[in-house]
């Protein structure tokens, strides 16, 4: 399919990148389905950071609303020393190679939250880790959940400031996490028969030169996709990623990174993304294909 091709298929019944309260969003997973139905969405996947957490009631409200939802996850890794995402799309539920992953990124993110959370403590603010699994009980935690308590207490304005002021690398509260190389990232999710895609690849700040390379790194791993239709993408930025997924053989996706009221600026419904790249997440689909 040309990009030309592709571009008359954008329609708004499509999101395959959406975070629920597993993670740092601020919609259940019940309410999730139930806004994107209402917004006409009827393929969605749930990507929560680092969990599946919430997949299951997902699709119990989705079947019940018309909603086509499909599993995911985003991982975070490691390229380069800068922190990059993989969406994974289609995994086993119980695939030994993802949950030997998820358990040690929860291990190691469990200990930076705690040395994150004494740090705030020793400043003055009022939280501790039972304050956080009390307020956030199904979340995977982290620092979007630190900036809330910031917000909340009169730190800061907003999620973003909060993040400036206290959270950013180099700020006072930050820890810098102990990552997976983007290599067992994707080879994780490839292992439990998912499809690894590349997140919103022009987020990193790298150079025409560095995307190339990070791009061919990627697909030299594992058959996967990149996420193209993305919010915030034009036209002339999302044929570049096409034709940089054509010359290294990846699937395309999108989706608009839905956060409710952390990332107030994004909408359900509003990014227009190709009906048929929703296929490409189906396993049987991508076995017919390859």
């Amino acid at each position: 399919m040309t990009f030309f091709e592709l571009e008359q298929e954008r329609c708004r019944s499509v999101d395959l990148h959406t975070h629920s309260t597993a993670s740092d969003g601020t919609c259940t997973p019940e309410e999730l389905v139930a806004w994107a139905a209402a917004a006409g969405i009827r393929r969605m996947a749930l990507t929560d950071h680092d969990t599946l957490a919430g997949v299951a009631q997902a699709q119990v409200t989705g079947r019940r609303l018309g909603v086509e939802v499909i599993s995911g996850i985003e991982l975070s890794a490691d390229w380069r020393g800068t922190d990059v995402h993989v969406l994974g799309y289609g995994m086993e539920p119980d695939a030994e190679p993802l949950r030997v992953l998820l358990d040690w990124v929860r291990q190691e993110r469990t200990e930076r939250n705690l040395r994150m959370v004494k740090r705030m403590a020793d400043d003055g603010v009022d939280v501790s880790m039972e304050q956080l699994r009390q307020r956030f009980p199904d979340a995977v935690l982290g620092r979007p959940h630190l900036a809330r308590v910031l917000m909340e207490q009169g730190k800061a304005d907003s999620i973003g400031e909060a993040f400036r002021c206290w959270l950013n690398p180099g700020r006072p509260y930050y820890l810098p996490r102990t990552k997976v190389t983007l290599a067992r990232a994707v080879e994780a999710i490839a292992a439990s028969g998912g499809l690894p895609v590349l997140a919103h690849p022009m987020q990193y700040g790298f150079s025409p030169e560095e995307l190339r390379e990070f791009v061919a790194e990627f697909a030299g791993v594992a058959t996967g996709g990149m996420e193209i239709y993305y919010t915030g993408y034009d036209r002339e930025t999302r044929a570049e990623l096409f034709a940089m997924a054509q010359k290294y053989g990846l699937w395309i996706t999108g989706g608009s990174d839905f956060h409710g009221e952390n990332k107030p600026h994004i909408h359900l419904g509003e990014l227009e993304v190709p009906r048929s790249v929703a296929d490409c997440v189906r396993k049987d689909r991508r076995e017919q294909e390859l």
